[in-house]
């Protein structure tokens, strides 16, 4: 006789920290009100839910009626809460000691604000190592939940994957539930009688003596906020209708993970290789690979094998956007190394507000790129960046740091000078470009350097480009946002170009030649260089006086070449209303537009997302051109291009001996 099958459903709600609060707005009105208010008029129906901790507090905050809603829930004992690391980092990326405290950090707040501590946690984009493990147990964390996939990869067959199963690191335990990719791209996007139907056919799929289960556990976004969602969730009744299928269904139980995994025994011993979700396999890798795995992708489903052997077709790990990104390995490892200062000060001088910096830096989103994931967006990554020169300034308070050290931070085989005054620090790489990665104001809270050059993405042979034709939509349900394909932006073929250099302050060149640098100086005294391409040798200096940053050029002779330097700045209004150039007390454009001016000695950068300007000021009568950085990037709304930078490029005949050029940063008096 069958059993009925026991739908675990559970939902995860996140947003970045440091989102823009229209996007929190619109993602409350379009998912997460709609969504409770929903589940709330269905008592019975039990159900799961994750809100990253940043998240909940935001709307505790501002949507306390509708977190009063989920409150209520908790208490009747409709919702189980699930725990994870406080800002929603990668565990795996970060040290054990933080995985400890970001997981304690969200746990004590849902017991704190809505009576519940959880037994289970999400993995941040299901990314598994087993080395997670230890922290999760010692936090009072029984079970996770990750991909079915995660199981096929260790060799498991799929009809076995309907249960929960054991595993071990270090002497700890911990169980694990497989979710169901069939579901996970069913809900909730088929139609309700076809998700239904497939429901109540897993009823039959028990083990003697135990109970199937349905493991369903996916972002709550998809329920109003992915393309089309909205409409088809709520305004044409999916979500409610399905929930009025499973509670009249005779072979559907919707129960909690708890009770389940207290009634249940263990389906045995896995262990789990390094993974996540399947799209992230062809996420994490380069262009090329990319491309190759996708190809061997497509011809598996062409020749049919692809279901059935897929686990044994595997691309990168999360990791891989270390090496894949620049950009994202620069803010991880200065992430590591601030983690490990603060670790390093006493008990007595660690403050709450250090540790909330820290664990705001370890926020996911910015560090990676896929259909979602925030690398290419700057609003993220200046969060992630805000936290740290906020932290770095803190400890700075307690232990100061020498006015002047290299180190490699990012592990590359090139070490990097790092000067800083209390007010600003300037960061040198010293390659052959001998320019600056990373610009801090403290004061500011901001990195000036915090650039994203344009790379070859593996998408990009997905566009058309001069196209802006969005693809239908399916026949039966909508289509999943891995299955669309729209332009939020006229993209050409400028626009998907690789950039031949890096995206940072004072990139040097003569006759559009790049300069190339050999450091002159002592191990502790980096800001001098020497040209090694040029007839007559150039002299590079970098020196930081108070709020001022100057780069010092001296020639050895007068040439009939023009000397030209290229200076990125990240600027946060990028190519918002609140962002302007100031020029002889006029404004002749926004940093979105292209500016060129002759015999230029000053110009103003003034920003009001900022909150301060930057003031440019040459010795000598320079060409002064400005325009828009952006790159190419894809999300669940399209292809579209996103404004990185401003990029300032000055140009010199070289008819002095010496250009001295300056970076005045300042703070807007309140």
């Amino acid at each position: 006789m069958s059993q009925p099958v026991s739908l675990l459903f559970g939902v995860h709600a996140h947003q970045p920290v440091g989102n823009f609060p229209s996007v929190l707005t619109d993602a409350h009105l379009r998912c997460y009100k709609p969504f409770l208010q929903v589940l709330y008029r269905y008592p019975d129906f039990r159900f799961a839910v994750h809100f990253s901790g940043w998240l909940l507090d935001y709307l505790m905050q501002y949507y306390p009626e509708d977190m009063a809603l989920l409150h209520e829930m908790v208490l009747r004992k409709q919702v189980e809460l699930f725990g994870a690391g406080d800002t929603e980092p990668v565990l795996a990326v970060i040290p054990n000691r933080d995985r400890i405290g970001q997981i304690q950090t969200f746990s004590h707040k849902l017991a704190a604000k809505l009576g519940q501590r959880p037994q289970g946690a999400w993995l941040t984009e299901r990314v598994w190592e087993s080395t997670v493990v230890p922290a999760l147990a010692d936090c009072g964390i029984r079970y996770v939940i990750v991909d079915d996939y995660h199981f096929l990869c260790a060799g498991r067959a799929p009809e076995e994957l309907n249960g929960f199963f054991t595993t071990e690191e270090d002497t700890r335990t911990l169980d694990l539930f497989p979710i169901s990719e069939n579901l996970r791209y069913k809900i909730p996007f088929s139609p309700v009688a076809e998700t239904i139907a497939y429901l109540e056919s897993l009823a039959d799929n028990h083990l003697p003596n135990s109970s199937a289960a349905a493991i369903y556990f996916d972002d709550i976004e998809k329920f109003g906020i992915w393309p089309e969602t909205y409409q088809w969730v709520y305004e044409k009744g999916w979500l409610e209708q399905f929930i009025q299928g499973v509670l009249a269904s005779t072979k559907i139980c919707p129960r909690h993970y708890s009770e389940y995994h207290a009634g249940e025994k263990t389906r045995g011993i896995v262990y789990l290789p390094t993974v996540s979700y399947i799209e992230m396999n062809e996420w994490t890798l380069p262009a090329q690979s990319a491309n190759t795995y996708a190809d061997l992708v497509q011809q598996a489903k062409s020749s049919g094998w692809y279901e059935h052997k897929k686990a044994f077709l595997r691309g990168g790990i999360w990791k891989n956007f270390f090496s894949r990104y620049p950009e994202s390995n620069w803010m991880h490892k200065r992430m590591l190394g601030l983690s490990a200062r603060l670790n390093a000060l006493p008990k007595k001088h660690q403050t709450n507000l250090m540790q909330q910096k820290l664990y705001e830096s370890q926020a996911n989103d910015a560090y990676w790129h896929g259909l979602f994931g925030g690398l290419y967006l700057p609003h993220l990554r200046r969060a992630v960046y805000g936290a740290l020169v906020e932290l770095e300034a803190l400890l700075d308070a307690c232990v100061p740091r020498p006015m002047s050290h290299t180190e490699d931070t990012d592990l590359d085989g090139v070490k990097e000078a790092y000067h800083q005054n209390g007010i600003l620090q300037a960061v040198v790489k010293l390659d052959s470009f001998a320019s600056i990665c990373e610009l801090d104001a403290y004061r500011l809270k901001h990195n000036f350097g915090d650039t994203l050059r344009c790379q070859v993405e593996h998408y990009y042979q997905k566009i058309q480009p001069g196209e802006r034709q969005t693809s239908s939509h399916s026949v039966t349900g909508i289509a999943s946002a891995h299955d669309r394909i729209s332009y939020k932006h006229e993209i050409n073929a400028e626009d998907i170009e690789a950039d031949d250099h890096p995206r940072s302050l004072f990139v040097d060149r003569l006759d559009d030649v790049f300069i190339t640098y050999r450091s002159k100086a002592s191990v502790l005294e980096n800001s001098h260089f020497q040209s090694e391409n040029t007839v007559y040798p150039i002299h590079k200096h970098v020196m930081l006086d108070h709020n001022q940053l100057q780069v010092a050029y001296r020639f050895t002779a007068k040439m009939a070449q023009v000397f030209s330097t290229e200076i990125n700045l990240a600027m946060p209004s990028c190519d918002g209303m609140g962002g302007r150039y100031i020029y002889r007390g006029e404004i002749p454009g926004g940093f979105g537009q292209v500016l060129e001016l002759a015999g230029l000695t000053e110009i103003t950068l003034d920003d009001d997302t900022l909150g301060g300007s930057v003031i440019l000021k040459t010795s000598s009568p320079v060409t002064f051109s400005a325009q828009p950085h952006f790159s190419v990037s894809q999300s669940e709304s399209g292809f579209e291009k996103i404004m990185q930078a401003t990029t300032l490029l000055l140009e010199w005949p070289i008819t002095a001996l010496e250009l001295v050029i300056t970076l005045e940063i300042n703070t807007r008096k309140m």
